[in-house]
């Protein structure tokens, strides 16, 4: 492993603990129960809209930030400066109290944009420091060691709150996120000085987006496909970003039992997604997706009945199982809508659905949860979102094995 790679996975390491800990398991707990107050469900809502409001601003620059990173090519300082943004942001949560929502609310906007907006220029890296051949397993090496990164960051902040210093978590992912992200600053490929400026490289992004847009959008199953796609992951975007706040404020589940939940949770994907590799080749993955989409169908109106810890710890590895199964067997199904030589620009617009698919669903849930006083009848709207994807999902034409596709080949 060269040092461009590995400054490339370090990256990944770094970020992780903004994904685990302000993302997913504390800071949406703390946010939503502590800073807002979330006895009548107005925590969920204001979350929610955080997370829409931030996503819907990555999702509409995306095609900007992807021409400038293509055509501009100063996707490094850019990528810098949504790091620095981000961690600046974070850091700030330290001075965060009681009844402070609005300056909550927008810290959190700003860092989730600082973060997922670092994504795109992140990930326009990985063609320029591996050869085709090897891309595969240097994403792999990044979600790996990005794993590491999580469990890390998350035992970190379980010592800092076991020791009653729950402020002092924030300044450590963002110590955790700057120190660690240094080495891709330093290693990853310099800017090229010959690229276009700036306004007109995010024109160039923008037209290119269109055009593969309408493109796609003339095929009636590839429409029908992403539509799905945007509904479904919808759902299960919202089943992540609320999934800790339903757990500490309806189960009552401590820090410890949050970590845990989430580590499982994990594992369980990752297990998910190698059980189905192989079935996804040979019954293909439109099979898998719709059985994937009816675990979380499940998992959904579990979720609305259970009271006991331990029922809903056996209903997050469910959940854990098909988090990984929709996620590789969806993208398996696209590659085969997807003309030969054109995977970039196809996959770009699987990316800008992939992130406008977490907007509507965490507005709902907030506005259920504040509206009934309740998180249950939230989470059993997001039945809705899986229930409506697999109904399009079926009609869908394509999907079948792989392995019959090579053989004719």
């Amino acid at each position: 492993m060269n040092k461009k790679i590995l400054s490339w996975c370090l990256f990944d390491f770094a970020n992780s603990s903004y994904s685990a800990v302000i993302a997913a398991v504390i800071f949406p707990v703390y946010y939503a129960n502590v800073i807002v107050g979330n006895e009548t469900g107005l925590g969920d809502l204001w979350w929610g809209r955080a997370i829409a409001l931030s996503m819907a601003v990555v999702a509409l620059t995306s095609p900007l930030l992807g021409g400038i990173a293509d055509y501009a090519k100063i996707r490094k300082r850019l990528l810098f400066l949504y790091t620095l943004l981000c961690v600046a942001s974070v850091s700030s949560f330290y001075f965060l109290h009681k009844g402070m929502v609005m300056e909550g609310f927008a810290l959190i906007v700003i860092a989730n944009i600082g973060m997922e907006g670092g994504l795109v220029f992140y990930n326009s890296f990985l063609p320029e420091i591996a050869e085709p051949a090897h891309q595969g397993r240097v994403s792999a090496w990044g979600f790996g060691v990005g794993y590491a990164g999580s469990v890390f960051s998350l035992l970190l902040a379980l010592f800092l709150i076991n020791k009653g210093l729950i402020t002092g978590v924030w300044p450590m992912v963002a110590l955790f996120f700057g120190i660690f992200s240094i080495p891709a600053f330093l290693s990853l490929p310099k800017d090229s000085r010959n690229g276009s400026r700036i306004h007109r490289a995010a024109m160039d992004g923008l037209r290119y987006t269109w055009k593969t847009l309408k493109k796609i959008s003339a095929n009636k199953e590839q429409r029908k496909f992403l539509g799905a796609y945007l509904i479904y992951e919808d759902g299960v975007n919202t089943v992540i970003v609320f999934s800790g706040i339903f757990a500490a404020t309806t189960l009552k589940f401590n820090p410890e039992e949050l970590i845990s939940m989430y580590l499982i949770v994990q594992m369980t994907a990752l297990i998910g997604a190698f059980l189905t590799a192989r079935p996804t080749d040979y019954w293909g993955p439109k099979k898998v997706v719709l059985m994937s989409l009816c675990l979380w169908i499940i998992v959904s109106v579990a979720a609305f009945f259970v009271h006991d810890k331990g029922h809903f710890f056996i209903i997050a590895c469910i959940a854990g199982l098909g988090l990984g199964t929709v996620q590789a067997a969806s993208r398996a199904f696209y590659t085969q809508f997807i003309p030969q030589g054109q995977e970039s620009e196809y996959f770009g617009v699987y990316s800008f659905v992939g992130k406008s698919s977490a907007v509507i669903g965490p507005l709902i849930f907030g506005f259920i949860s504040s509206t009934f006083g309740s998180q249950r009848p939230a989470i059993l709207s997001v039945a809705l979102f899986f229930i409506v994807g697999l109904i399009i999902i079926y009609t869908v034409k394509g999907g079948g094995p792989n392995v019959m596709k090579k053989q004719e080949v």
